[in-house]
């Protein structure tokens, strides 16, 4: 019985606490405006690897080319889509 009548007073206690007389407090809202911009040297196109300093092949001088072509083809494809992005985004060219 004892144990009851505990539970019952801690179940009446929880619900009264529950409710409040205090009037809910209006929600406020924060905004900001944000402008980005780019540094001028991410609108530089890159550059080419540097060669060795030495005579090189026929062969050498291929394969540096064509792997230069395809780091340059994909910084500038890289460097262009970001730089796109903060334009889109409102930043200052």
């Amino acid at each position: 019985m004892r144990l009851y009548l505990a539970l019952t007073i801690a179940a009446l206690a929880a619900i009264a606490s529950a409710c409040s007389t205090v009037p809910e407090l209006p929600k406020v809202e924060a905004k900001a405006t944000v402008t980005v911009t780019a540094p001028a040297q991410s609108r530089i196109p890159c550059e080419a690897t540097p060669l060795p300093d030495r005579d090189i092949s026929q062969a050498e001088a291929t394969d540096f080319w064509s792997r230069d072509r395809g780091i340059i083809r994909t910084c500038d494809r890289r460097r262009s889509a970001a730089i796109g992005a903060i334009d889109a985004a409102g930043g200052v060219p």
